[in-house]
């Protein structure tokens, strides 16, 4: 009997892991504005990035579950000089809101930079997803856009708050006079409305959009309509809190599994982590989709079948022994290229410093995400080669940053914890003040040191603790927890792990990492 009971229970185990189980949020990472689309067996989704290059993640999963970065849609912005910190910076600007389509065998991808009211809208194609992408045009700036191709091959623009334009046939201008409003606002929304994102199911045409009414939490709407210049009508359907975090879950897409299932892609807010992706079943019901549990809630568990993508996950440590950088790494602006190397050093990645009066305007400031619930990573750094007046180290690094600091001054060498908030200008977003204080200073000998920050993204905590070793020591801790914070006014994105190098006197020294080991906790 005892072994009758114990095989029934293998079985159930062994058809719970065929067919997987994820727990929500689906990435617990930063990855907002998302659009997701399926090829075949295989789902592929953009994100949001902004001033990190290379920017517009493609990341791709056959289960929800397993992400991997395959590409970027560019390596570099360069149409403003502020993507070099030239005449200001490209924080919280640059790249957002991509629309992720596949269209007669061909992969586009639409997004505007939020550099100024006058900036461009590209177009983006490839034949696969892991690229190369090309600019197949540049049209006038829509704000968080959708690209739409309907069934009889027009292809169109929803932006704003309701407005959509045609595009014509090659997708390189907008038809005139074809810029409509589909829709006026109720009473209800006095507030935000934006992130379009437009599919088309059983004859009809679905807007779906973010909604913030006033006093009340993020939430989101769908407008639907027989013909795409409308007249539309509206139901919220979604307007959920989830995981002890105050947000609603929000902003994002639906998709169907080619199998008769569908499923939404939303995110929600989660303070010092940043915009978190979260998985919500759909059902259609009336025509209308309905997302969330029975109980219009987002679920804490949902199947996601059992194609699981073997691959990189979008965070992973690094030893630097391949030949070119591996795609989650990204640079804090426009890189300098040859102020960087993975050869000249085998097996260890080579970051020269350059004149910069600060970090957050530091060029060659390379990062990482950071995930929840809790996650740690460390560097080993080769510092003999700084040169006086130059800082380096690793960063818990967002407009407000937690900082693990080498700086050589003269002979002496100290390693401090630091924390700072930087202030931007408005406009230019120009670096007008840096408010630091130093928390613990320490003198420090020898050719390397290991730093660590251990973050803990659990509700009401988003904390930073710091730790340092050298060579035959154990960790030690420095400083004390830092909370991390996510300020739209400034990054507009979650804390990341930054390892940086500059030089506050003259350029020329150099440091070399030799691995970034990284782990997180499961939730």
């Amino acid at each position: 009997m005892k072994r009758r009971i114990l095989s029934l229970l293998l079985i159930i185990m062994a058809a719970q892991l065929s067919w997987g189980t994820l727990r929500n949020p689906m990435m617990w990472a930063d990855c907002p504005d998302p659009d997701v689309i399926r090829v075949g067996d295989t789902y592929y989704m953009v994100s949001t990035t902004m001033h990190l290059m290379p920017g517009a993640p493609i990341m791709r999963s056959k289960d929800f579950t397993n992400w991997e970065t395959v590409s970027y849609l560019f390596d570099k912005l360069t149409d403003s000089p502020r993507y070099e910190m030239k005449g200001g910076t490209a924080y919280g600007r640059g790249q957002w809101a991509t629309s992720l389509r596949f269209h007669n065998g061909r992969f586009y991808a639409l997004f505007s930079t939020n550099d100024d009211v006058n900036a461009d809208t590209y177009i983006m194609t490839a034949e696969k997803a892991e690229g190369p992408w090309e600019i197949h045009s540049r049209l006038p700036h829509f704000h968080d856009a959708a690209l739409f191709f309907d069934d009889d091959s027009r292809v169109y623009v929803c932006y704003g708050t309701g407005d959509i334009v045609e595009l014509s046939a090659d997708m390189k201008s907008v038809v005139p006079g074809s810029r409509r409003k589909t829709f006026e606002r109720d009473a209800t929304e006095r507030g935000l409305l934006e992130g379009s994102r437009m599919i088309k199911h059983g004859g009809k045409y679905y807007l779906l959009m973010i909604s913030w009414p006033p006093g009340g939490i993020r939430r989101q709407v769908c407008y639907r309509a027989d013909r795409i210049d409308g007249p539309y009508e509206k139901k919220v359907i979604l307007e959920s809190p989830f995981g002890g975090f105050g947000g609603g879950v929000a902003q994002g897409t639906i998709v169907d599994d080619g199998k008769g299932g569908w499923n939404g892609i939303f995110f929600q807010d989660r303070g010092g982590v940043g915009r978190v992706p979260m998985l919500v079943p759909c059902r259609w019901v009336d025509g209308w989709p309905v997302l969330g549990d029975e109980n219009g809630r987002v679920p804490q568990a949902m199947p996601t079948g059992g194609n699981e993508l073997k691959g990189n996950p979008t965070v992973t440590s690094d030893d630097f022994s391949a030949p070119a950088l591996a795609k989650q790494w990204q640079w804090n602006h426009n890189p300098m290229d040859e102020a960087w190397s993975l050869t000249e050093r085998k097996g260890w990645l080579r970051l020269k410093a350059n004149q910069a009066p600060n970090l957050y305007l530091a060029r060659n400031t390379i990062s990482q995400r950071m995930e929840g619930p809790r996650c740690s990573a460390s560097a080993r750094i080769d510092i003999s080669q700084m040169k006086d007046g130059d800082r380096a180290g690793m960063a818990a690094f967002n407009g407000h940053s937690g900082i693990l600091t080498i700086a050589r001054d003269g002979k002496r060498l100290t390693l401090a914890q630091t924390t700072t908030q930087v202030h931007l200008s408005d406009r230019e977003k120009a670096v007008t003040k840096v408010d630091e204080e130093t928390i613990e200073v320490i003198d420090i000998k020898g050719k390397h040191i290991e730093l660590r920050i251990d973050a803990d993204f659990t509700p009401g905590q988003d904390m930073a603790t710091f730790y340092y070793r050298t060579k035959g020591k154990e960790w030690a801790p420095i400083g004390r927890p830092y909370r991390m914070r996510f300020d739209y006014r400034l990054f507009f994105m979650g804390t990341r792990y930054a390892i940086f190098n500059y030089a506050t006197k003259e350029k020329g020294g150099q440091i070399d990492v030799d691995h970034f080991n990284y782990t997180k906790e499961n939730h």
